[in-house]
């Protein structure tokens, strides 16, 4: 196993598009990192630099110690596997992903034990005879996938590799990844704009906005602790509600009164003064009451809908402010017009300039 590590790496296209921004990274050796990020965030062009497929401006990349910025892709010895599944029509399964193997000149022995090895490991007995023309999209892409590992290569690329296959292919092909990476314990990088593809699938996310990264973390802290409120806004379904212009141009021991809370509330580990203060929740942290409660904030329900999970999405107005709610099914289907809410202080993120302040607090000024 091979870490993956780039330096001052950037790269332009033309005189004022810039792809990767001087970018220095390690991927380490065993582990899988989705580059996850919006269209346009550099997350493609990167993964092709490191393939040897894009001349970076400048930086150079390195497989373990070796320096491959001049390599050309077939001797860096990477496998790839596409959006759309590259596989050669008219010949079977099994002959798809032998295929490769006869280049290298292996025994038929031992491309026999490596066909069967993959044609195990992504559960495809059952298609091994089957003609490529007879499959549908998914099962064409496992095959591109078979291909890829039969090889060996040291490293693994995957550009969207379930994008443009139907929903249950979608489903069946994520677990088959899921479980192939686990077995593996390779090095691989996986580039998708779908965060739950990359919440299921990756040890790490590279969150990448206008050709940077801007936290490197696994998923969970990802998505717990954002470094700033990008990462908070683009992870979720819907993102962090932000609440913005409580605090500006006030100090620390100034007090706010906002309908969002019973109480007024006082900013703690922060200077305000001269900053833009945003404070930030998640839709599944806010508490809802279907009846009049202590702390509880009266809301006028806008909308309610049925999303993932049975749970409710509901858009309630609290003065002002509009924010997302998701609740529980056994409640949410029972919400009218009207409802309270809490939003609990420990689950406030506060963000200044944009970033988080892990040592910032909210606390209410009688509590």
């Amino acid at each position: 196993m091979l870490d993956i590590r780039v330096e001052n790496l950037h790269k332009e296209f033309g005189s004022d598009v810039v792809a990767v921004d001087n970018l220095t990274m390690t991927f380490p050796a065993g582990t899988t990192t989705c580059l996850l990020g919006p269209s346009g965030c550099g997350k493609t062009t990167l993964m092709r630099i490191i393939a040897g497929l894009e001349r970076p401006t400048r930086g150079d990349v390195y497989f373990g110690d070796e320096r491959v910025t001049n390599f050309t892709t077939h001797n860096r010895n990477i496998g790839m596997v596409f959006q759309y599944p590259v596989v050669y029509r008219g010949i079977d399964v099994r002959q798809n992903i032998e295929l490769p193997l006869r280049r290298e000149k292996l025994s038929k022995a031992e491309r026999a034990k490596r066909v069967d090895e993959v044609i195990e490991l992504l559960e495809m007995g059952d298609s091994i005879h089957r003609n490529m023309n007879e499959l549908d999209n998914g099962t064409r892409q496992k095959v591109a996938v078979a291909r890829t590992l039969a090889r060996r290569p040291r490293i693994i690329l995957f550009d969207e590799p379930i994008t443009n296959v139907d929903i249950n292919a979608k489903l069946q092909l994520k677990r088959a990844l899921k479980e192939l990476i686990v077995r593996l314990n390779q090095t691989i990088i996986y580039v998708t704009h779908d965060q739950t593809e990359a919440m299921t699938l990756a040890d790490k996310i590279a969150l990448m906005r206008d050709g940077a990264i801007v936290q490197y973390a696994a998923p969970r802290e990802l998505y717990n602790y954002p470094d700033d409120a990008f990462g908070a806004w683009f992870l979720g379904n819907p993102g962090m509600n932000f609440f913005e212009h409580l605090f500006d141009n006030a100090d620390e021991t100034a007090t706010v009164q906002t309908p969002l809370f019973p109480s007024p509330i006082r900013l703690r580990g922060v200077d305000a003064a001269d900053q833009q203060i945003t404070l930030g929740i998640r839709p599944e942290q806010v508490k809802i009451s279907l009846k009049q409660a202590p702390a509880y904030t009266p809301c006028i329900v806008q909308d309610k809908v049925v999303v993932t999970g049975g749970q409710y999405l509901l858009s309630l107005q609290v003065g002002e402010q509009t924010l997302k709610v998701k609740a529980p099914a056994q409640t949410g289907r029972h919400v009218k017009e009207h409802v309270w809410m809490k939003l609990p202080l420990e689950h406030m993120h506060i963000f200044a300039q944009g970033k988080r302040q892990s040592n910032a607090r909210l606390e209410l000024v009688d509590a």
